[in-house]
């Protein structure tokens, strides 16, 4: 009867692994999303559709259970060590959807707009960032623009932001249609502005991207998940054209 029983137990686990029962529910398209133009940029089990930024080397990256994950490594961009993952597609005007979740002190975030192109050794050189960050455990004083939510060293996101704890999955999303763009975190609008407004230009040309003559200026670009040393994980990465 033991022995029947154990058989039975292993069967449906070897089953649950093989139909990948753990990875359900994450990584899809529900039926209502497919409807509304909704498309996935990472399947859960694969780096397809995504590449190292201007071809760098993406083994910092890992897919740890069922989520895109930097596994910490210390070094410059553009090295052999780490650098960030971008998109093989590029996208113009569009709504992003991502799940993240960070580690003590973590900082990564998500940029849109990329160019690549080998005279620029970073995206952040030429992408606005969502940033991702642990606002709590961070190790150092930070600005309000350095904030998660935050246009990176740009705009300020709101205070009544809800950020989760560390180790829980926040989700974030994106909302990009000419110039009008949109943050949001666990489901609450905390940030809104304009680019290329004469606000956005002045914030731009009096502060961290002043000597960075292409930054924000793309209309079209890639997006682009920044490994910036934390260990970070990202999964239900979604995006829906607007068109």
């Amino acid at each position: 009867m033991k022995n029947t029983l154990l058989s039975t137990v292993l069967a449906t686990l070897a089953a649950a692994a093989a139909s990948g029962a753990p990875c359900d529910g994450v990584n899809v398209l529900t039926p209502a999303e497919k409807a509304a133009g909704w498309e996935l940029l990472f399947d859960g089990t694969s780096t397809k559709g995504w590449h190292g930024y201007n071809g760098q080397n993406t083994k910092s990256w890992v897919i740890e259970d069922c989520a895109l994950k930097t596994v910490g490594t210390e070094g410059n961009y553009g090295s052999d060590l780490r650098a960030d993952l971008a998109t093989d597609r590029e996208l113009v005007d569009f709504e992003l959807s991502i799940d993240w979740k960070a580690t003590k002190g973590g900082n990564s975030g998500l940029l849109y707009g990329v160019v690549e192109d080998k005279k620029y050794k970073a995206a952040w050189e030429t992408g606005p960032e969502y940033q991702f960050l642990d606002d709590v455990g961070f190790p150092e004083k930070l600005e309000p623009w350095q904030l998660a939510g935050a246009d990176y060293a740009m705009h300020v996101p709101s205070e009544r932001k809800r950020l989760k704890p560390v180790g829980e999955w926040n989700n974030t999303r994106l909302v990009v249609h000419g110039p009008r763009v949109e943050h949001w975190l666990n489901g609450e609008k905390v940030l809104e502005f304009e680019r290329w407004s004469d606000g956005w230009k002045k914030l731009r040309e009096s502060g961290k991207w002043k000597d960075y003559a292409d930054y924000g200026k793309a209309a079209t670009g890639r997006i682009v998940l920044q490994d910036h040393g934390s260990v970070f994980w990202f999964r239900n990465v979604k995006v829906r054209p607007i068109r």
